[in-house]
């Protein structure tokens, strides 16, 4: 599978530029699925996954002219047939996985069977926002902030430091955003000092493209790179 991993997106040319080289076409002939589902646990939660669907939120994604869009809404997926989605994910060009609580969405890609099925699209895009980045990392940095949304008694937390782990490093995006105090550098350096695969601090406009187990920065903006590759 080839990853395009942003905080926020396709934020500007150079993010776009990677889109497209890694669908291998046009967006405008390309077909995507969108998956809402790391945002249901906020409050206002199912406002926010509608006005992203309909390219209305501020991260810019399903708003990019694609060739087709879809939704797919993994707490649905357990009640579903295989047959009757699992193919729709492998004729997808792309599928866009929207950001949010990321434990609640590591949950959820493991339970409805798509994480099992993510190493076997070998050419389609994976690109996510912000959690949905953070998901396929080896480390969810998020954690103690996705706690505040587990209901009382749930199973959910349980591993919920740990993510899927289909690539070789860890991301903390949003680096220095004026309204999130814990993406200070500094903070996030800490974070990543007691974790043992190199960590990707990234703001806004920057990108990590992975093509391979190949990793490429893709960037107009600030970055760094905590721990040796």
């Amino acid at each position: 599978m080839k990853f395009l991993l942003t905080s926020s997106g396709i934020r500007n040319p150079s993010i776009s530029g990677a889109l497209v080289d890694l669908l291998g076409k046009p967006i405008a002939e390309s077909t995507a699925l969108f998956v809402p589902t790391g945002v249901h646990p906020f409050p206002g939660g199912g406002e926010m996954a509608w006005k992203a669907m309909h390219g209305r939120a501020s991260t810019p994604l399903s708003q990019l002219g694609w060739k087709s869009l879809g939704m797919l809404e993994l707490t649905a997926l357990p009640t579903i047939r295989d047959e009757n989605w699992v193919p729709a994910v492998r004729e997808a060009d792309a599928l866009l996985v929207w950001g949010g609580d990321v434990l609640y969405l590591t949950y959820w890609l493991r339970k409805s069977g798509l994480a099992d099925l993510l190493p076997s699209l070998t050419d389609t895009v994976y690109v996510g926002v912000s959690a949905g980045s953070i998901a396929v990392t080896p480390y969810n940095c998020d954690f103690e902030f996705d706690l505040g949304f587990v209901p009382d008694g749930s199973d959910l937390a349980e591993g919920g430091d740990r993510a899927l782990g289909l690539v070789d490093f860890t991301l903390y995006p949003h680096l220095n955003h004026p309204d999130m105090e814990d993406t200070r550098l500094s903070n996030i350096e800490k974070w990543a000092s007691g974790i043992p695969v190199p960590t990707y601090a990234i703001d806004d406009d920057t990108a990590i493209k992975v093509v391979d187990g190949t990793v490429e920065v893709i960037s107009e903006g600030d970055w760094k790179l905590i721990g040796s590759r």
